[in-house]
C-alpha cells in the first residue's frame, strides 16, 4: 500500500478498529479516554479522518471505519501485534516492547515489515 498517511492518523484509526472489535460500537468520547486525549482534539481529528474518507461519523455520534481506514487500522494493528510479540520474544520487557512496536510500526517500510514477518513465522513465534 502507497497511500501515506500522519502518524496519528494511523494511531487513531488503529484505536477505532481496537475499540470497535472490544466494545462494538466506538465514540469520541470512548476514544479520548482510551488515548487519554481531550474530546475537542479528538473532535478535530475525526473531522479530518470523515473529510478524507476514512470514517463515518453517524447522527447518534457512533463512529465507523470505512474500508481505506479499516484496511490502514488493520495493516497498524497488524505490525503492532507482530513487533510487539517478537520484541517480548528477544526478552524485552512487555510494556517496553508495547512501546517500542508503537514508535516504529509507522516508519518501518513495507519490505522490512514483511522480512520481520516471514522471520516471525518460521521461527514460530506466537503473535497474538
Amino acid at each position: 500500500m502507497a497511500m501515506k498517511i500522519y502518524q496519528s492518523a494511523e494511531d487513531y484509526l488503529e484505536t477505532i478498529l481496537f475499540l470497535q472489535e472490544k466494545n462494538g460500537y466506538v465514540r469520541s468520547v470512548d476514544i479520548a479516554q482510551d488515548r487519554g486525549l481531550s474530546k475537542p482534539s479528538v473532535s478535530v481529528a475525526m473531522k479530518k479522518l470523515r473529510e478524507n474518507g476514512y470514517i463515518q461519523m453517524d447522527r447518534d455520534g457512533s463512529i465507523k471505519l470505512l474500508e481505506p481506514g479499516y484496511e490502514i487500522a488493520r495493516r497498524t494493528a497488524e505490525r503492532h501485534h507482530l513487533l510487539t510479540s517478537l520484541f517480548i520474544a528477544l526478552g524485552v520487557d512487555p510494556e517496553t516492547a508495547e512501546d517500542d512496536a508503537c514508535k516504529i510500526e509507522h516508519d518501518l517500510s513495507g519490505e522490512t515489515f514483511d522480512r520481520i514477518k516471514d522471520y516471525v513465522t518460521k521461527a514460530g513465534i506466537k503473535t497474538e
